[in-house]
């Protein structure tokens, strides 16, 4: 279903039951799974692969080159997974040679209005962007995590799976698996406890959680030797282990923090 006035170059692969609108320009690199719908003035440029089902809507800059003074031309990729909601005016980039060449985002994804994804971002599976989010390059969003309207997040940062950025955020720092960050500049507010609820963790496992982020960011010691100390009493806790990996694996950001004691905002 191939409307006239759409254009679709030579070379595209268009899967089964693929729906292109009105005054869509698909690129002859773009691969669209099957299912995909494009409602109407959509531009898919470069090598894009666009997973099955996924639907996009008008406006939406899918694959164009980078916004990356360095960027130099090479050949890079954007990977869009599976049943992923792509709004009005989003923008997606592809990756640039100092960050892998690749841009890659997972299925079961939505991006409301107007959001952007950088150059050599990583995004999970089930991650939800609300209008106007500003990803900047070199960033990974773990699963699940929700980003409110207007965040921003700096390059290279990281936002850890099932996390929560506040609306209007400016995130200059990783913010931990579970966490919730409000503010510009954003700070730790304590952990993402409404979004625990709805994805299903038992409250034995949230309590467990509350416990060890009292015990992380408590004012004794250094935080790597709390992360010591909350390895050795939640060794068999999976999602504390998750948080610990986050910390220790690091990164280009320093870890985001509470403004306040974690008895008072956990």
């Amino acid at each position: 279903m191939i409307h006239p006035s759409a254009i679709v170059e030579d070379g595209a692969r268009i899967g089964d039951g693929v729906r292109i609108g009105p005054f869509c320009h698909v690129g002859p690199q773009a691969v669209l799974g099957e299912g995909c719908e494009l409602v109407s003035h959509v531009v898919v440029a470069g090598d894009t692969v666009i997973g099955p089902r996924t639907r996009i809507y008008p406006f939406a800059s899918i694959g164009h080159p980078p916004q990356d003074l360095k960027y130099r031309g090479e050949a890079s990729t954007l990977r869009i997974g599976a049943e992923c909601l792509i709004r009005e005016g989003v923008t997606m980039n592809p990756g640039t040679a100092g960050g892998g060449l690749e841009t890659v985002v997972g299925d079961r994804c939505t991006f409301l209005a107007h959001a952007h994804v950088g150059h050599d971002c990583r995004v999970g599976d089930g991650v939800v962007f609300s209008n106007n989010v500003m990803l900047a390059g070199h960033c990974t969003v773990g699963d699940y995590a929700i980003l409110g309207g207007g965040a921003a997040v700096i390059q290279f940062a990281r936002v850890g799976a099932h996390a929560f950025v506040g609306g209007l955020s400016g995130l200059e720092n990783d913010c931990i698996p579970y966490g919730m960050v409000l503010g510009n500049r954003a700070y730790l507010s304590g952990l993402n406890i409404i979004g625990l609820q709805r994805r299903g963790f038992a409250r034995e496992d949230i309590h467990a959680l509350r416990r060890a982020y009292r015990a992380l960011f408590a004012p004794e010691g250094t935080l790597m030797e709390r992360v010591e100390d909350v390895a050795t009493e939640f060794e068999k806790h999976a999602a504390v282990n998750e948080i610990l990996a986050f910390i220790r694996a690091g990164g280009r950001r320093s870890i985001c923090t509470p403004r306040e004691t974690p008895a008072s905002v956990a």
